[in-house]
């Protein structure tokens, strides 16, 4: 009988939303998903209902074969009935194996249709959404819940059906042999329900607390053993009190664990004492019935044997709720991510940018950063009500053409909006008024893959994958040869770094690249560029943060990727863009000065503060530099 208590404490989900109503339209975006399963779905069940009737008709062939020892019956009866019995146990082991087989391949199969759903829906969302997402609730999302939403499936809608079965017809045989020892085994049956009851939402409660506890420890863990991370606590963190925090969380992890364990040690062994004093009381009145002859003595052990295989139907089916919400919450929180709509959809009629140089075109462009409602959730950005800031407009009828094979610099002060006039010709934003234009087809008229195919854009960043150098290389060129990866290292002024790495393009850089040094990074990004051959390069300060040998590196390779393209860059040093075709001083998301190096110096208006600006803090950098 301990079987059954572990069986029903094994039953029990971890849910703390009983009172959860389940919608039709959930169950029929459910079955959307189930539906290319739903062959396997019915002889699945088909499956489980066979081996809940052989679970049933095992003990009564048992209680055959006392009866007919004990009335001396025919020998060649009794061996009979045991290899029918070892036979109905070869076929409940085939039909358990192949029960499992497909629980898996059905189970395993939902997991891969719903992940992949989720990979591609979030591959479609703007970078507003990933800005405010934290990623550990995102791969929690792909992970957590749709293995969750998976055992709807593989355990909860098998074990419901199989147990239901069960119960009908061991109650239906219990009956027939004696209704009075059936109905005396019932009586038991809130003692063994009720705890059943009251420990679900009590460890729900703890093991909802310890896996929140886990996560907090998680994303702890993952943002101090990041490089920046370990390096700002070294800088500024205490690390006695980093560790009196963490060991807070652990303890309390602990506890839990102990708590968790006594709690179904106790549950366990008072079901077990309940299932012995049922059985004890089948034995003692069906023993009475039997030697009054009232009853058969195989009667009484097939009334023994069945009752083993009641209560644990009956427990499972009374926390049945607990597991289909549990399953329906999981299919929620996956078709609450699949419901956030992309703000940029491509159309139907889409087109490639046409072939040979290409120009770039803002036409009164007026754009404002979505707000958190359109492009997020609370759940995802762990906070309790999302921000309701935005839609500000920070672009107010930007215009200008960057002619194909020209370069346009965007200038300015911070946050004037050079950087999202720069993410606008991608298109990671569409604008909110306005066009841009690619050859002079806006952008939104434009296939996808034609935009990547045609805009390069290297960031202050040079942000790499925790990958080799060919891989991050090839995310640009999949199909790139080896001696195109060594073209472009050369040309991006990396062979010599590459040939000093151990395994030289084998070589993992580490996450986001920290392996490498900045001017390294940045070079290997302008390699990722020139592998892409892009006829449109953006430029977001990509030499921002480097210092005075690495810039000069990179300004020396990108000689080799910005030749005979359309470039626009945002400058950082306002003496590297001296010779552009045209420079846009960019200030409160207006233009507010337009023309050639030259020109807006002898103007004399913003331009000329910021190079004048610019220029002596140089001076004055150079002179510190020469005294030190």
């Amino acid at each position: 009988m301990d079987s059954v208590a572990q069986h029903a404490l094994h039953r029990m989900r971890v849910s703390s939303h009983e009172e959860h109503s389940i919608s039709r339209a959930t169950l029929q975006r459910i079955w959307m998903f189930a539906r290319p399963h739903h062959r396997k779905l019915a002889l699945f069940l088909l499956i489980s209902s066979i081996s809940a009737g052989i679970g049933v008709a095992t003990p009564l062939l048992a209680g055959r074969v006392v009866d007919e020892i004990v009335g001396h019956g025919r020998e060649s009866r009794v061996i009979w009935l045991a290899v029918l019995i070892a036979g109905l146990a070869v076929a409940d082991s085939t039909l358990g194996i192949v029960e499992r087989w497909m629980s898996v391949t059905i189970g395993e199969g939902l997991i891969r249709d719903l992940r992949t759903a989720v990979f591609d829906h979030v591959q479609r969302m703007p970078i507003a959404f990933f800005t405010r997402t934290r990623t550990g609730a995102l791969v929690s999302r792909l992970n957590n819940d749709v293995i969750g939403a998976q055992r709807a499936f593989s355990d909860t809608l098998s074990g419901v059906v199989s147990n239901f079965v069960m119960l009908l017809l061991t109650l239906a045989v219990m009956l027939k042999l004696s209704w009075q020892v059936t109905l005396l085994a019932l009586v038991l049956l809130p003692v063994f329900v009720l705890p059943a009851r009251r420990l679900g939402p009590r460890m729900a409660a703890l093991r909802l607390e310890s896996t929140n506890l886990n996560a907090s420890m998680s994303t702890r863990m993952t943002e101090r053993f990041s490089a920046p991370g370990a390096t700002l606590v070294k800088l500024y963190g205490q690390p006695d009190i980093e560790s009196v925090e963490f060991a807070g969380r652990v303890d309390r992890v602990r506890d839990i664990g102990v708590r968790q364990s006594m709690l179904q040690t106790v549950f366990v062994t008072a079901l077990t004492l309940v299932s012995s004093l049922a059985l004890a009381l089948v034995y003692g009145l069906g023993g009475f019935y039997a030697i009054r002859g009232e009853l058969q003595p195989g009667s009484v052990v097939a009334l023994a044997l069945l009752l083993t295989r009641l209560y644990g139907p009956l427990t499972s089916l009374a926390n049945a709720r607990l597991e289909v919400v549990g399953a329906i919450v999981s299919f929620e929180r996956v078709f609450e991510v699949l419901d956030l709509q992309p703000m940029i959809t491509e159309s139907p009629e889409a087109t490639v940018v046409p072939p040979g140089p290409v120009s770039v075109e803002f036409e009164h462009v007026r754009f404002a950063y979505p707000a958190a409602s359109e492009v997020s959730l609370a759940s995802l950005e762990d906070v309790a009500n999302l921000d309701a800031r935005g839609g500000v407009e920070v672009l107010h009828g930007i215009s200008f053409v960057a002619a194909a094979g020209t370069m346009t610099a965007l200038v300015g002060s911070s946050g004037a909006g050079k950087s999202t006039i720069a993410q606008l010709v991608p298109r990671l934003y569409d604008v909110s008024d306005g066009a841009v234009r690619l050859a002079g087809v806006d952008v939104r008229e434009l296939t996808a893959a034609s935009i990547r195919a045609t805009v390069g854009m290297v960031t202050q960043d040079g942000h790499l994958f925790h990958e080799t150098i060919a891989e991050n290389l090839r995310l640009a060129n999949p199909g790139a040869s080896l001696f195109e990866l060594e073209n472009a290292i050369r040309r991006a002024r990396l062979a010599d770094v590459v040939a000093a790495m151990p395994d030289g393009l084998d070589t993992v850089v580490g996450e986001r690249g920290y392996r490498l040094s900045g001017g390294e990074r940045q070079r290997l990004t302008i390699a990722r560029l020139l592998l892409a051959k892009p006829r449109v390069v953006v430029l977001d300060e990509a030499t921002a943060h480097l210092d005075s040998t690495s810039e000069a590196a990179v300004t020396e390779a990108l000689a080799e990727v910005l030749a005979d393209r359309t470039v626009i860059v945002i400058a950082h040093r306002l003496s590297t863009i001296r010779a552009a075709d045209q420079i846009l001083v960019i200030e409160n998301g207006l233009i507010a000065e337009q023309g050639h190096h030259i020109d807006l110096l002898a103007a004399g208006r913003r331009y000329a503060e910021l190079y004048r600006t610019q220029f002596a803090e140089e001076q004055t950098t150079a002179s510190r530099d020469l005294v030190l």
